[in-house]
């Protein structure tokens, strides 16, 4: 029997409510249960990649006359307190970088408590964080302070990704340790699945709480605010943990034919130490600039360079357009940037499940391999005006985007061990924060230089996409670079040991505690449903949208 010791409380017992020593799985436990307990923290949180719904609204929200129109001509530093012109979309759009920025470092620095917490406590608090982000947001944007919503959704709002990214990570791994790959992907598809959940929610909270004098922002904040809050809080106190050394009935580890896939463990303080961290670092890094890039620019990128083609109308380039059919192509656009977060969902899913059997090296070499060659091809497709070629090779490398963002966590289980495995992956994320950085600077200022030298606006992505493949040839190499590490980088046995020991009586020799491999029971029918009822609303809504294309 477990026992809980002294630990810090919540409610005054002797563990807390919150505390790791009180999720400990026990005989009779579905595993199947833990992934939509992930999903109902991940759906939420990826909201955060649909985030630019609210810019146009938050632009136009001084009604005018009220208003003095845009701040046009302000310094970023007096928008930021300015309460008598509307905010510029693009002084909106930091809230990305704020975003990602946050998540990373927040990940980093909070990893490694996160392994002691536990995710039930991390999960917490990253619905703290993330619902009063919004909460604050909304403040901010009912009293027009640029900074208070900077604060509000960006920075708190950041911690909160940060840590309900990564809550589930290292749990998952050790409750699917026969699929490391397929486990993860379910969760980390959720984070890439929120926008298309959130952005026609908010469309839809919007339009109803609009009036003649309010676009309806603030409101839509509070009650998105709520609704996250509540579906974070089932999933937080939904995760378990397995006990020490858990293995599924009927499963044993497999002979050490994968020299990649170790049956020791990293201490966190080392991990970091290795290089084999910086080239993963890399891995990760240089597929996230590449696809971030073009996940920014996916909208004008179809505009630009389909333009009169996407309306039947295949002889006018963007600039011959008039207002009204340069709004119809936008409306088009906007499908093709949900088809992508289609495929960006799909392959987290798909590639981190392919990834069992094809090993996390040989699939990072097939994002790289392929990559390369789809990049490369795109001026060439839109060159002979193929919709069709054009759309499916983005689409499957945003596709490879979100399958690097769910292999990655197997990857480093296979190298580093899986006990510190979660807090490894979040200081791995600051390569996920310096990629929002590197990815949409490469394409926006290529995209401009182009411009101004008088590149023809259907040409001015071709540079652009050699740059991001030559970024991809860079990966391919760090991935060939990984090998397994040294025997001396491991911690001993009785180490690890003392470690597991820590709430739970130790169990060194494996078993199941009575925790079966699980099934789709009556519960984990439900929960699936809970969570895949809105999931499937939102696929329905972006299928929707992105038949407009073709």
């Amino acid at each position: 029997m477990t026992t809980y010791g002294n630990a810090g409380t919540f409610s005054g017992g002797s563990a807390g409510i919150l505390d790791r020593e009180r999720i400990i799985a026990t005989a009779g436990f579905n595993r199947w249960l833990v992934p939509p307990a992930a999903l109902c923290i991940h759906l939420c949180i990826g909201m955060a990649y649909g985030f630019s719904v609210f810019w146009l609204p938050l632009s136009q929200a001084i009604i005018a006359p009220a208003a003095k129109g845009t701040c046009d001509g302000m310094s970023l530093a007096a928008e930021l307190f300015t309460t008598t012109c509307n905010w510029k979309v693009a002084s909106l759009g930091w809230m990305y970088t704020l975003f990602f920025v946050l998540l990373g470092v927040s990940a980093a620095i909070w990893g490694g408590w996160l392994e002691r917490a536990g995710p039930r406590k991390a999960g917490f608090v990253s619905a703290l964080c993330w619902c009063g982000g919004l909460l604050l947001g909304a403040i901010g944007v009912y009293t027009h302070q640029l900074w208070l919503l900077w604060i509000g959704s960006g920075v708190i709002g950041g911690i909160g990704l940060g840590l309900g990214y990564i809550s589930p990570v290292s749990t998952l791994v050790k409750w699917f340790p026969d699929r490391r790959g397929m486990a993860t992907g379910m969760a980390i598809m959720g984070f890439g699945g929120g926008a298309m959940i959130g952005s026609p929610l908010a469309n839809i909270l919007m339009n109803y709480f609009k009036t003649p004098t309010d676009v309806g922002v603030w409101q839509t904040f509070l009650a998105m605010g709520v609704i996250y809050f509540v579906f974070m809080m089932i999933g937080a106190f939904s995760y378990r943990i397995a006990p020490p050394n858990w293995r599924p009935d009927g499963w044993t580890p497999p002979e050490k034919s994968n020299a990649m896939i170790t049956e020791h463990h990293v201490h966190l303080d080392n991990a970091h130490k290795t290089k084999q961290f910086w080239l993963i670092w890399a891995v990760l890094c240089l597929n996230v600039s590449a696809g971030i890039g073009v996940i920014g620019m996916a909208s004008p990128m179809l505009q630009e360079i389909f333009a009169g083609k996407l309306i039947g109308l295949p002889d006018l380039t963007f600039s011959q357009l008039s207002p009204a059919q340069k709004t119809a192509i936008a409306g088009i656009a906007a499908g093709f940037a949900g088809l992508l977060s289609l495929f960006n969902i799909g392959g987290r899913f798909f590639w981190a499940s392919l990834s069992d059997k094809m090993g996390r090296k040989n699939t990072y070499y097939t994002f790289f391999i392929l990559g390369i060659v789809l990049y490369a091809l795109t001026p060439t497709f839109a060159a002979m005006g193929s919709k069709v070629l054009f759309v499916l090779a983005f689409g499957i490398i945003l596709s490879m985007y979100g399958g690097g963002f769910a292999t990655v966590p197997a990857y480093l289980a296979d190298i580093f061990g899986t006990q510190f495995v979660g807090a490894i992956h979040g200081r791995l994320l600051t390569a996920w924060a310096t990629a929002g950085i590197i990815g949409p600077v490469v394409v926006n200022y290529i995209r401009e230089f182009q411009i101004s030298a008088g590149v023809p606006r259907a040409q001015v992505y071709d540079f652009t996409m050699y740059i991001l493949a030559g970024m991809l040839v860079l990966g391919l190499i760090c991935n060939a670079l990984v090998k397994p590490l040294a025997d001396h980088w491991f911690m001993k046995p009785e180490e690890v040991a003392a470690l597991q020991a820590k709430g739970a009586t130790a169990n060194s020799g494996g078993g199941s505690y009575g925790i079966g491999k699980g099934g789709l029971d009556a519960s984990a029918a439900a929960f699936w449903a809970f969570v895949g009822i809105p999931l499937a609303w939102g696929v329905w809504k972006t299928l929707e949208s992105a038949l407009r294309i073709f």
